[in-house]
């Protein structure tokens, strides 16, 4: 976690925060949030993320699957809590796209193999309202959003509660289950701490960890009734107010952190020893002492992560799933996107392009990549590749390209492009990897393409 350090010590946000240390005013402001923002209550509504599958990225992939043979399995990751698994930021509506956790880990997983996920995150859920709505899920009933949870600020849990049966089907079909809950309910905690003494926190949390014990051990059950295969990874709950606010504060919410940390292993440990299979995601001491730089709270008075915030969750998450992360590079200024193949980048001097809102790319490359083969027909200007016992036909210029025998139509033909003194034959992305039978997903925010077996 180095860089994390070295980019907190450059931080002008920090360097700020430092010299606000002597100005005891400010002390008022930061705790004038807690009763402003109660805790992890999101205001604002947010978009559903649903299964993240292959974008468009031109072609006409529904005819190519109609000529291919079932791909393997994807990884299927299904996320359940609150806004923290919705990834919400201020300032987010209805036509947001988030950029939290959960879609870093779907990221994450693509450098892996194939994988989607499905995010079911409620923004303002407590743990209670997380049991209500699991339950709704495992009978197949549909519920509505204060049967859920009453006043819940999240706008779409009407919606969401309606398609609780559908939710069975993502739930039962997971190989991994995340679960980030109980910041919700730790706003008395946190608001009565800085008054309460020793005795009086030590009553506080044990309420908290029972409610939460108490409600997040029918969840647990509940998940691995309708899927006794899938691992559940719950995540704890950081403290997001600076010591700015008080030391002798800040070092009790600290401790509570902690002490919850604690909890929630002990619980994992007894779900394990009863055959459940979970798993603690140690997100609470990545915040500590960067409280100001991982969330809101400095500059919109909010308590949620920023970008830095959620980019380190992924990391704990990615870390305890996988064993390891890894940080996608976005592409150069100048290229249309970069191409991800079986979890590498593919470096190569023949650069997509963009034609026609459609990307394209040499031949070649993906063939390579993906240890296919390929034949040129200099008499009918085709190139034929072979992949696992599919064929597919490219004809420069034509309106159309062949997969196993059968002619499936482009927007746009493939071309020789010239590339320094070469001339290299470029195809759609989509139509040559879909048509080969391989999964091929978009993501925008890192204009990156990720293609897997």
């Amino acid at each position: 976690m180095s860089w994390m350090k070295s980019r907190i010590a450059v931080s002008p946000i920090h360097a700020e925060v430092v010299n606000w240390k002597k100005n005891e005013m400010r002390r008022s402001v930061i705790m004038s949030i807690l009763w402003r923002n109660r805790l992890f209550q999101a205001a604002g509504s947010l978009t559903l993320a649903v299964f993240m599958l292959s974008a468009s990225l031109g072609g006409k992939p529904s005819a190519i699957h109609a000529a291919s043979s079932s791909p393997p399995e994807p990884f299927r990751i299904v996320s359940l809590g609150d806004s923290l698994t919705v990834g919400y930021e201020p300032g987010m509506d209805l036509n947001s796209k988030p950029y939290g956790f959960v879609e870093r880990l779907l990221e994450q997983g693509l450098l892996h193999g194939r994988t989607e996920t499905v995010n079911l995150g409620i923004a303002g859920l407590k743990v209670e309202g997380l049991k209500h709505y699991v339950q709704a899920i495992a009978d197949g009933r549909s519920v509505t959003a204060d049967d859920i949870q009453p006043l819940i600020p999240d706008p779409r849990t009407e919606q969401i509660g309606r398609e609780a049966p559908a939710a069975r089907a993502f739930i039962e079909k997971a190989d991994l289950i995340t679960v980030t809950i109980g910041g919700n309910d730790m706003y008395n905690l946190t608001s009565m701490a800085g008054a309460a003494n020793a005795d009086e926190l030590a009553k506080l949390t044990g309420e908290l960890f029972e409610l939460y014990t108490l409600n997040v051990t029918e969840v647990v059950h509940r998940l691995h009734s309708m899927n006794p295969d899938a691992v559940i990874v719950l995540a704890d709950q950081y403290n997001p107010i600076p010591e700015l606010a008080g030391k002798a504060l800040y070092a009790k919410l600290n401790q509570a952190a902690a002490l919850f940390t604690g909890h929630i292993e002990g619980l994992a440990k007894q779900f394990s020893q009863q055959g459940i299979s979970v798993k603690v995601a140690p997100v609470a001491k990545e915040f500590v002492g960067r409280e100001m730089t991982m969330t809101h709270i400095l500059r919109l008075e909010d308590i949620h992560p920023n970008q830095y915030g959620y980019e380190t969750m992924a990391k704990v998450f990615a870390n305890t799933i996988w064993g390891s992360y890894t940080k996608p590079a976005a592409a150069e200024p100048g290229q249309p996107m970069n191409i991800i193949v079986n979890g590498k980048v593919l470096n190569t001097p023949y650069k997509p392009v963009l034609v026609k809102n459609q990307n394209y790319v040499a031949i070649q490359d993906i063939v390579n990549a993906i240890g296919a083969t390929t034949v040129w027909s200099n008499e009918t200007l085709s190139a034929t590749v072979t992949y696992k016992g599919r064929t597919v036909v490219i004809t420069i210029g034509s309106n159309h390209i062949k997969v196993n025998g059968s002619p499936v139509p482009l927007t746009t033909p493939a071309f020789l492009h010239k590339v320094g003194k070469e001339h290299k034959t470029y195809v759609p992305l989509s139509a040559l990897v879909q048509g080969l039978g391989l999964d091929v997903q978009y993501h925008q925010k890192l204009k990156t393409v990720f293609i897997n077996p």
